[in-house]
């Protein structure tokens, strides 16, 4: 059974916008949008991925899941899944060497 897109994920492409999973390690952004409902959602904003915070994609497991994300001064591991709801915005070329 294949899986559809949610709306969260279509709006991400629809605008043209990167999320979380498609990072490489050392690549970064500015979170943009927080997809996901109820307590899933409320989870994730928790763990401090808000919008207009700025995080790095440390290091992903050798099979791709888990991604260890820098974020507000410590280090956050996330299911790729939950990351492919996190839409982000590229970092201003004058923090990409910070």
């Amino acid at each position: 059974m294949q899986k559809t897109l949610d709306s969260d994920v279509r709006l991400a492409y629809a605008n043209n916008m990167k999320t979380i999973n498609e990072l490489i390690p050392g690549q970064g952004g500015i979170i943009d949008h927080v997809g996901g409902e109820g307590e899933f959602r409320d989870r994730l904003l928790d763990m401090g991925l808000t919008p207009g915070t700025r995080i790095f994609l440390r290091k992903a497991a050798p099979l791709g899941d888990p991604l260890q994300l820098s974020l507000r001064g410590y280090e956050l591991t996330i299911r790729k899944a939950d990351a492919a709801r996190i839409s982000i915005s590229p970092l201003p070329e004058d923090a990409k060497d910070a």
